[in-house]
Order: C-alpha cells, then sequence, then structure tokens
C-alpha cells in the first residue's frame, strides 16, 4: 500500500468535496531506549529509523526512545505501543507526548507549517512523512531533556541562594555529584543518541527535500532549544563544579588544621615530657 493511501480524516467535518484530506501524526517517548533489532511489526519501509506499515498507517521507531504514529486508530496504536514495551529500556511514566496533523497542499511550493496549525504537504509519501517524523520525534525528546534540565536548575537554585546569602556551601557533596551526573547523561543522550543537529538519511537520497525538512526545523524550533540546552547544561555542570571544588578546599583546609592541631599537641606532650624529667 502506497503512503499516499494514509489519509485517516478530512480538515473539516463539513461534507465539502474539496475539504484537503488530513493525518494524525503521534509522537511518544517510551523510554531511554527502543531496541528495534529484528522488530516485524509490517511491511519494512524504512531501516534508519525503522519505520514499517501498519495496518493503513506508518510506525517509525527511534533507537532513542520515541516511536512516531502516523494515520493509526487509537485502538491500533495501544496495541502497536504494548508490542513495543518489551524492547524498551528505562521505561517513563507518564510518556512523553506530542501531537500534529498534516494536510494536503496544492503543491510542492505551498508547502508550509502554519503556527499551530497543520502540516501542509503536496503528498504523504513515505520520504515526506519521515522527515515529519523525524521532527517531532526530535521535539518530543527535546521536551523531556529540557523538564530535566529544568528539574536540575530547581536543584541548584538552593545552593546558590545559601552561599550568596550566607557565604555557605551546602555539605552534600553526593547530592552535587548526582547533579552532575544528571547534565552528564542529558548531554550524552543529546550529542550521542538523539544527534538533533543532524540531518535524517533520508535527505541524502533526497536532497530536493531538504526546503521542507528547514521548515520543520523552524516550526519546531530545533535549533534554537538545542543551543539553549546546551548552555543551560554548560551551566549546570559550571556550577556543580564550582560548587564541588569549594566543598573539596574547605575539606582539606579543616584537614590541614587538623594536622596542626596534632603537631602542636604532640609538641606540647613532648615539652612536658622533657620537662618532667628534668625535675
Amino acid at each position: 500500500m502506497n503512503a499516499d493511501q494514509l489519509v485517516v480524516g478530512t480538515a473539516s467535518t463539513s461534507p465539502k468535496p474539496e475539504a484537503a484530506p488530513t493525518l494524525r501524526i503521534r509522537a511518544l517517548m517510551l523510554g531511554d531506549r527502543i531496541n528495534a533489532a529484528g522488530l516485524e511489526i509490517g511491511t519494512l519501509v524504512s531501516s534508519t529509523p525503522a519505520a514499517f506499515r501498519v495496518h493503513a498507517g506508518l510506525a517509525v521507531i527511534f533507537r532513542y526512545g520515541v516511536v512516531v504514529l502516523i494515520g493509526l486508530l487509537p485502538s491500533e496504536e495501544k496495541v502497536l505501543i504494548d508490542s513495543l514495551k518489551p524492547r524498551v529500556i528505562g521505561e517513563l511514566s507518564p510518556y512523553e507526548e506530542e501531537i500534529a496533523q498534516a494536510q494536503l497542499c496544492k503543491d510542492e511550493s505551498t508547502e508550509a507549517i502554519q503556527p499551530g496549525g497543520p502540516i501542509c504537504l503536496a503528498k504523504f509519501s513515505d520520504d515526506r512523512l519521515l522527515l515529519v517524523a523525524d521532527a517531532l520525534a526530535k521535539s518530543t525528546s527535546l521536551a523531556r531533556d529540557e523538564r530535566r534540565v529544568a528539574a536540575v536548575f530547581d536543584v541548584i537554585e538552593p545552593f546558590a541562594r545559601e552561599l550568596a546569602e550566607h557565604g555557605r556551601t551546602p555539605r552534600r557533596r553526593k547530592g552535587i555529584l548526582q547533579l552532575i551526573g544528571n547534565a552528564l547523561l542529558v548531554q550524552q543522550r543529546v550529542a550521542g543518541r538523539v544527534a538533533i543537529a543532524e540531518k535524517p538519511d533520508v535527505l541524502w537520497e533526497k536532497p530536493e527535500l531538504d526546503r521542507l525538512y528547514s521548515r520543520l526545523e523552524d516550526e519546531y524550533e530545533l535549533k534554537e532549544r538545542l543551543d539553549t540546552l546546551e548552555r543551560k547544561l554548560t551551566a549546570v555542570s559550571e556550577t556543580a563544579n564550582a560548587l564541588t571544588d569549594i566543598i573539596d578546599t574547605q575539606r582539606s583546609l579543616r584537614l590541614e588544621i587538623a594536622v596542626v592541631v596534632l603537631i602542636v599537641i604532640e609538641v606540647a606532650i613532648g615539652c612536658f615530657q622533657i620537662w618532667s624529667g628534668t625535675h
């Protein structure tokens, strides 16, 4: 079945014959990773990312934990998601989710994404739908990472406030190390698994679709959100490292004081013994 047949509704309930066909597109982040090796849920459309024809729709699976469902009924989506759960590593609860609508437009020159509106495509071809799935999957993953980094900022703020107001640093070095770990995990995920800055493989074979993908990038602000996320990650790492250095310096100072005190005590004891021996 050709992707042009993936029509599940119309833009309006009006019976007008000129109503443009639409597709419902749902992106779900199920977990940290999805193992798609050996997966057989339908006719294979693409191997990178893994995309399958399922019923009258399309399922696109990304290894960084996101599945994009195109043109599927809610009941079909549930069955497919349940079948993927054993392959999910680090399952999330609740899932991160984004929903979009794709609509047929007159021709390629009118392909555009209206703010808050549907994604207008010249046709529902596999290549175009894979590009939409890629952009939506990256946006969904970014939303999850943005939330995690925001949570780290919420933890850092009390530390910084205590240092600013009272000149004291938190004694929980373990908590600060956990902050650094969370920042590193998000950084590794963004740079290694998701690779938001990289363009999808389909553009190597269909460079004429580059303009469409650029419009999708602009609509979901992928580059801007990535830059903001990276700046926040840098701030988290620098703040956590600074707090750790301060705590380590304070510990070193306390250790040096303890050593000096022990030396003074030992000298005092030696002097007392010498004084006692002369009397």
